[in-house]
């Protein structure tokens, strides 16, 4: 579990990689159709460097996998075929735990490997806010580290950055193709409960139309 002691937001600058010989070896890239579309996946070595949600079309999603990675398509290893199931399991609506994908975060922050270690640890069907979540890191005060953090995020679904909400149970930002819509059904597909959000004036009273004096 990460340190309690308080850290500044930007933290401490490394290079958190699963293991340091990977990073000179080449990385490869697959698609895989899920129920949210076609995603792709990355990986370095043994490890999974990067994951995407569905774009417009299976072409998009493959550039910009290869736009973030440099990477090239090829068959993938034992390992990445898991993972590819897992995640495909998950969008199907099943409890499917991915903490056994290794996964390497590239270089980065302490705080930033911080966070997405403890992002991992929110079960399927569960939500935490971005304070929450800095407290469990040992100081509330790292909340926009947090969302910084996660806004980041290189493994969407793995890294389940979308079970990370606002206070009082709000969606807030989320940077993966569709935006907020694709954090709710992501939330929905799970069975997270989530608050309906209330309108402007739905809570309030219909103004009764004023009563007239009776005529004499």
């Amino acid at each position: 579990m990460p340190s309690s002691q308080t850290r500044d937001l930007a933290g401490a600058p490394g290079d958190f990689r699963s293991d340091p010989t990977d990073k000179g070896r080449a990385i490869g890239l697959a698609l895989f159709p899920t129920a949210l579309g076609v995603c792709g996946l990355a990986w370095q070595g043994e490890a999974i460097v990067a994951t995407c949600l569905s774009e417009s079309t299976p072409s998009a999603t493959e550039a910009r996998l290869q736009t973030r990675t440099g990477g090239s398509a090829g068959e993938p290893p034992s390992f990445a075929r898991r993972a590819i199931e897992a995640i495909t399991s998950l969008l199907e609506g099943a409890k499917t735990d991915l903490s056994f994908v290794l996964c390497d975060y590239g270089p980065g922050t302490q705080l930033t490997s911080d966070v997405y270690t403890v992002a991992r640890t929110v079960r399927a069907g569960e939500t935490i806010s971005y304070g929450e979540l800095a407290s469990r890191l040992g100081d509330t005060r790292l909340a926009r580290g947090v969302g910084a953090a996660l806004g980041r995020n290189p493994l969407p679904i793995v890294v389940p950055c979308h079970r990370i909400i606002g206070a009082n149970g709000r969606l807030t930002g989320f940077s993966a193709p569709g935006g907020i819509e694709t954090k709710r059904r992501l939330l929905e597909i799970e069975g997270a409960g989530l608050a309906q959000p209330s309108t402007l004036f739905g809570a309030l009273p219909v103004a009764a139309e004023p009563r007239r004096a009776p005529r004499h």
